[in-house]
């Protein structure tokens, strides 16, 4: 089970790296800024959805260190998220963040491929998730 309040303080951590506030932080992931506010003050617990959207937003936020407080944060010496600000305030548009598996693959030539055109009536395992007893997770994207 996920700590709340260190939760919250991890969570202030990432918001203090990228120098973001409560509202600009919602924004970036695409939650209610309520939400946030809830979360630090210890008023809620984080959902599985709410941790998914700050790890896809913020590829350099290990999970387990999101929610055990263990590994590392940065995982990059210096953090480059996947939100782009607008002039003044953040855009709602993000990119998809590549695993660093997915970038070794991407870069090797030997592993080099090209995919087969997609037939509308097959369809492909977009993401696997594995629930442990112990309230942790991991997340594969094949």
């Amino acid at each position: 089970m996920v700590n709340s309040e260190l939760f919250a303080k991890r969570l202030q951590k990432v918001m203090d790296e990228y120098d973001l506030n409560a509202t600009s932080f919602a924004d970036a992931i695409d939650v209610g800024r309520s939400s946030i506010s809830h979360i630090i003050s210890g008023r809620n617990k984080p959902s599985l959805e709410f941790v998914m959207k700050i790890i896809e937003a913020f590829p350099e936020v290990e999970l387990y260190w999101l929610l055990n407080g263990k590994g590392s944060f940065p995982k990059k010496a210096r953090p480059t998220p996947n939100y782009k600000p607008a002039s003044s305030q953040l855009a709602a548009n993000f990119d998809k963040p590549s695993t660093p598996a997915q970038e070794d693959l991407n870069s090797s030539s030997e592993f080099t491929q090209k995919k087969p055109a997609i037939n509308s009536d097959i369809k492909e395992i977009e993401r696997i998730v594995i629930f442990y007893n112990d309230g942790t997770f991991k997340s594969f994207n094949p």
